[in-house]
């Protein structure tokens, strides 16, 4: 007679073995082992890809920013409008903060559609000229801006980009720059 090799213990049969079998089987499983080192593998393949794709590049320093005077309207909370202030710091402008509990006031004030609603408003002077930044607009944009001196009211950065200034963190998504003028006209000023 042929014997029949043992199968191995399923569930039903560790449930009924009892307390001291059922604690082994739980103590010597791997599965919680092979789930973390999923996760692991998950996170570490995450981080190597937003290390090499992420992030907006590190701003220069630019000629025609420097002295410009802007103005940051922003929530005394929000740790990424600082991080895009310092941005803009570092392409040259001359910032000023201004924290505010109400930001919605300073952007309906400028004439920012609430469509192109971001984190924080600034207003930037340069040659005469006052233009609304809504957003995490990058800092070339605004030197652009004040280059062209275009018929708008501003230009935004709506809602907040994964990888444009300020929201740098592994993962970038493209996002367009709009402008946007007094009679309500929107047009993709840059995109990114």
């Amino acid at each position: 007679m042929r014997r029949r090799a043992a199968a191995p213990p399923c569930r039903t049969t560790i449930a009924k073995a009892g307390p001291p079998v059922r604690e082994a089987a739980r103590r010597y499983s791997t599965r919680p082992l092979v789930l973390f080192m999923l996760a692991l593998t998950t996170a570490a393949a995450l981080i190597a890809w937003g290390a090499t794709r992420g992030g907006t590049p590190p701003p220069r320093r630019f000629a025609a920013a420097e002295g410009v005077m802007m103005t940051v309207h922003k929530s005394p909370t929000c740790a990424c409008c600082g991080q895009w202030v310092r941005h803009m710091e570092a392409a040259g402008f001359a910032v000023a903060v201004v924290d505010r509990a109400d930001v919605a006031a300073v952007r309906a004030e400028k004439g920012v559609p609430d469509a192109l609603a971001s984190c924080h408003t600034s207003t930037v002077r340069g040659d005469g000229a006052e233009y609304a930044l809504e957003g995490h607009v990058p800092a070339a944009d605004v030197v652009r801006l004040l280059r062209e001196r275009p018929r708008v009211r501003g230009i935004a950065a709506p809602g907040m980009p994964p990888g444009a200034p300020g929201m740098e963190g592994g993962i970038r998504a493209p996002f367009d720059v709009v402008s946007f003028d007094a009679a309500g006209n929107r047009a993709v000023y840059a995109s990114h």
